[in-house]
């Protein structure tokens, strides 16, 4: 899991440079993660902090089947405590300060939970 997600990471997508400069050195106030392992999947990005995990879709994702396999990994995620936020790769692209926006305050508001 730790190799496939280090070959992740030099085949970034555009969105996902997009957003890592965004995210990386702690500039939203906690630290996260590109392309981090959790449980038998590769989160594209992970707040481990605030228990979030960001991913972003390409195309492919709106595909029946792939809806479907990405709404059962979500479920497990949130089934271990952790918050999901799902964007697909356009709108990182073309609304990258609201997305922040959201990813920050869902930072801040995992943070603050009990869990």
């Amino acid at each position: 899991m730790f190799e496939k997600a280090r070959e992740l990471r030099k085949e970034m997508t555009k969105a996902e440079e997009i957003l890592w400069r965004h995210l990386k050195k702690k500039q939203l106030g906690c630290k996260f993660r590109r392309q981090h392992p959790i449980f038998e999947f590769v989160a594209d990005f992970y707040c481990h902090r605030a228990k979030l995990v960001v991913e972003l879709d390409g195309e492919y994702h709106k595909a029946k089947e792939q809806k479907t396999k990405d709404k059962e990994r979500t479920k497990i995620m949130t089934g271990f405590g952790l918050k999901v936020l799902r964007f697909y790769n356009h709108q990182i692209t073309a609304d990258t300060a609201n997305i922040i926006n959201i990813i920050k305050k869902s930072a801040i508001k995992q943070k603050k939970s009990p869990l």
